[in-house]
């Protein structure tokens, strides 16, 4: 990565910043934007710029924006207010995420007969988990009951860390033919760094939040090092489960999550760095998408890649999300809003770059392949919808009177930021 690359992304972002305000709540989303301007800028547009994929940086970005989106979403989101009210989300993690895989792995054997279960599997693990921020303007449209749309952003918050144990598993099962040990070998790799890291999370997260709390309490620590400290700790989380040989990611989200639920300090905090260093990163990964592995996508593309990735984004999705809602009284329409506003985004990328890119899989090109062209039909579909979707979505919910839709749950956060009612108290305050 050179100069001119870094001089014309600043670029691109400085752009993008002085219009963002005007493209709020229209069809063009964030993502769909710096997708685009990564494509066009490098070898698959005009080529005026070179990101080496193997460039240490890169791999850096993607591991640092990982740790913290795990965390932080982990972080953000209310464990025990989930349990009590949340419903919605509950069952589409416990029952629609698992289905989604078995269902994914299923639909992908008929397209990919030469694929091993293991990596029928791994794809389908790739793309179960879901991204909010390409649908933005459904999780915080206010004409969308507050349910359904914390529903969405609850699911896409903690899928992704739900979804990486798979990920990993399947990858070093998939794997284990072509690295010279035993399959046995590597599910016990694989095991160790699944059960491994989870001990590390819940150790350093709750040790975390307790010296965080009692800084506070005592005021030595102020609230913008209070913020430094807790990413420090996502950190802490990732390094110590990989130097006793667990997966750090997944330290990571259950150290997150373990923070959120022991923290008794108001963690403004992590809002702000969502609404600012969170959202470059994860743009700067969009950019990246867009300018490395989308042409190296749609360099092996073909009408089967595409065929299952547009069922990815409906049937593999919506019939588990409806079958993991029935007993719930929600309507059907309800069922299906849920069910397509699946977006696949960021983890999807984030895992591809990491763990894909590092394992021996042997149908390697084809599956980044497919999860490239998924993720690409999803920032274009998902982002032309959101809008109109939420208006007419909230018009039919209007309609639908006192029901389970409008019943009253708990507002969590957003990963773009604090919701509106939070941001106006603390103005007020």
């Amino acid at each position: 990565m050179n100069l001119t690359t870094v001089t014309i992304a600043a670029a691109g972002f400085l752009l993008y910043s002085l219009v963002s305000g005007r493209l709020n709540g229209t069809m063009i989303t964030a993502p769909m934007v710096f997708v685009a301007f990564g494509f066009a800028i490098e070898s698959g547009g005009f080529g005026i710029t070179h990101i080496d994929v193997g460039h240490s940086a890169i791999h850096t970005i993607a591991e640092l924006t990982l740790i913290l989106v795990l965390f932080i979403d982990a972080a953000r989101l209310d464990v025990k207010q989930i349990r009590h009210d949340h419903t919605l989300p509950v069952r589409m993690l416990s029952i629609a995420l698992p289905l989604t895989i078995a269902a994914g792995a299923l639909v992908a054997s008929w397209f990919f007969p030469q694929f091993s279960n293991w990596e029928l599997l791994l794809l389908a693990a790739l793309l179960a988990p879901t991204d909010a921020a390409l649908g933005q303007a459904v999780v915080s449209a206010k004409e969308v009951p507050v349910r359904v749309r914390q529903a969405i952003n609850v699911e896409s918050g903690l899928n992704d860390g739900f979804a990486l144990p798979a990920v990993l598993l399947f990858a070093a099962l998939a794997s284990s033919g072509q690295g010279g040990g035993t399959a046995a070998d590597w599910l016990q790799f694989a095991l160790l760094q699944i059960t491994l890291g989870p001990v590390v999370g819940i150790v350093f997260g709750f040790v975390g939040a307790r010296l965080l709390d009692e800084a506070m309490e005592r005021s030595w620590a102020t609230e913008s090092f209070g913020g430094l400290g807790v990413l420090a700790l996502a950190l802490l989380c990732f390094t110590a489960a990989e130097l006793i040989g667990g997966n750090g990611f997944i330290s990571a989200f259950v150290g997150g999550m373990v923070f959120g639920a022991s923290v008794r300090h108001s963690c403004t905090f992590l809002y702000e760095f969502m609404e600012t260093e969170g959202q470059l990163l994860m743009l700067i990964t969009f950019l990246v998408f867009g300018a490395l592995l989308l042409p190296e996508g749609l360099a092996h593309l073909s009408w089967a890649t595409v065929g299952f990735a547009l069922l990815s984004l409906t049937v593999i999705r919506m019939v588990p999300v409806a079958l993991s809602l029935i007993g719930t009284k929600v309507r059907l329409p309800t069922q299906l809003f849920l069910g397509w506003f699946g977006p696949r985004g960021l983890a999807s990328i984030l895992f591809v770059l990491l763990i894909l890119e590092q394992s021996d899989v042997p149908h390697r090109d084809t599956i980044l392949s497919i999860t490239v062209v998924t993720v690409v039909l999803s920032v274009l579909l998902h982002g032309i919808t959101a809008a109109p979707f939420a208006r007419w979505y909230g018009r039919l919910a209007d309609q639908m009177g006192e029901c389970e839709e409008h019943k009253p749950v708990a507002e969590l956060p957003l990963r773009s930021g604090q919701p509106e009612h939070l941001k106006t108290r603390k103005i007020e305050q």
